[in-house]
Formats: structure tokens, sequence, C-alpha cells
């Protein structure tokens, strides 16, 4: 099978579970995102351990934890007490592992990931949670998988110029170009859904179509670092958990923010 036709497979049978799933809401989407950023986090912390790090469990998915559940209520209130604890908790946590040879760094990176996938993802909790909430969360997910199927396929018909060679080969200028122009149609046209103007509908596919190459890339970045092409092989021809979530962690809080500014 080729890896097009993987790919396509994959999406079928992911997709119709994806939108079952955000149009019910509440508890089922908190499960579905906790454990699709938790899966994130274990392909992380096996990604680091192959670099010659050893990010720490509990420094890694209590941030994961406690912003998600923050997430489901009132995150302003609670995030300041949260974060002091979480900071001491953690830190506190390297003192009881003896002979490390990089505990500063493994707690750094553990901290950082699990308040990079709690909070990012957290937003996208928050959308939904929102009046328009289903329709935003389309235009979050939509606009983001169509801008990314843009680059993918033009990219791969038309790419000559790459992007950002040392960081994701396969990456090219003209990809960049096919995700914007399908960016803008998409947002434009998902607009509709919450009474977008078209040109908030363009200022949306534009900051989607800016936001997730610079989330892609930056996970590249890490695994560059590394030494690893994907962030595992759970999903078919898309890589891992961690591989599928990159663009969407950029964009959800931008559409997150978008949607509480103007509605």
């Amino acid at each position: 099978m080729t890896l097009l036709r993987t790919r396509v497979l994959s999406a079928a049978i992911l997709l119709p579970i994806v939108a079952v799933v955000v149009y019910l809401g509440g508890l089922w989407l908190f499960a579905l995102m906790a454990a699709a950023l938790s899966l994130a986090a274990w392909e992380f912390r096996g990604m680091m351990r192959k670099g010659g790090f050893r990010p720490e469990f509990p420094c890694l998915y209590l941030p994961l934890a406690a912003l998600l559940v923050l997430a489901q209520g009132r995150w302003d209130a609670y995030l300041p007490l949260a974060l002091t604890a979480l900071f001491i908790l953690t830190l506190s946590w390297q003192l009881l592992l003896p002979g490390r040879t990089t505990p500063t760094a493994d707690w750094a990176l553990a901290l950082g990931m699990g308040l990079y996938l709690g909070w990012m993802g957290g937003h996208f909790l928050r959308i939904r949670a929102l009046d328009n909430g289903l329709a935003w969360a389309a235009i979050a997910l939509v606009t983001t998988w169509i801008s990314d199927s843009g680059a993918y396929f033009v990219g791969t018909w038309l790419g000559r110029h790459k992007l950002a060679p040392r960081l994701s080969p396969k990456k090219t200028w003209e990809g960049i170009v096919g995700g914007w122009l399908t960016a803008e149609v998409a947002g434009v046209l998902l607009g509709r859904l919450v009474g977008l103007t078209v040109a908030q509908g363009l200022a949306i596919g534009l900051a989607v179509a800016i936001l997730a190459p610079f989330g892609d890339l930056s996970i590249s970045m890490m695994k560059r670092q590394v030494g690893v092409k994907d962030s595992g092989n759970l999903i078919p021809g898309h890589g891992g958990m961690l591989d599928r979530l990159d663009s969407l962690l950029f964009v959800v809080p931008a559409i997150y923010y978008f949607a509480t500014w103007f509605r």
C-alpha cells in the first residue's frame, strides 16, 4: 500500500471518531483530549530518552493533567496557585532521584512539554465550551487539516524550493503557498458558521497558514535534535500522536482568542 493510501485510510477511520466525540463534547471530549495529549507526552519522553535525557513522569504528567482540569473551569482564578505548586513539586521530585547526570535538563524538558501540551491543548476544551463552541471547534480542526492537506499535496506535486531542509527536508515554499490558499478558502467558508465577514474569515485563514507550519517545525526541531524522524508510529502513514497534534497546538489557542474577541 502506498503512503498516500495509508494516510487516507488512517484519516478515514479516525476522522469520524473525532467528529463524533467533538460533537458530544463534555466528558467524552475531555477523555479524548487527555488520552491524545498523554500519548503525545509519552512519545516526547521516548524521543528525549533517545537523546540521552530522562524526563520523569511526574514532571511531565502533573502539569498536563492540572492544566486540562483547569481548562474545564475557571483556569484564570486557579492558574497562579497551580503553577506555583507545579514548580515546587516537580523540581523537588528531581532531588529524590540521585545519580542523575542531567537533572536540570530533565526537569526543564518534562515540565516544559507538560505545560506546553496542557496549556495549548487545553484551549480546545475552552473553545468547545463557547456559545458557538461546536462551530468554532470545526473551524479550528477543519481549517488546520485542510491547510495541512493543501500543503502536502501541492508540496508533493509542485515542490521545488526547500523551506527548512535541516528541520523538515520535505517541506517546500510551494507547499506553504498551497496551505495558505486552502486555509483562506476554508476560513471564509467555515467562518459563515459563526457569522464572520469575509475579511475575518481571511484573517483566520492567514493565521492558520502561518501558525500551523511553525507548530510543525517546532516539533521537527525537537526530533532532529535527538535524531528521530517521527515521534512514533501510532497512526499509520502519519507518524505519532505528537506529529498529528503539532500544528493544532499552535492554531487552537489563536482560534480561541479570536472567537472570544470577535463573538
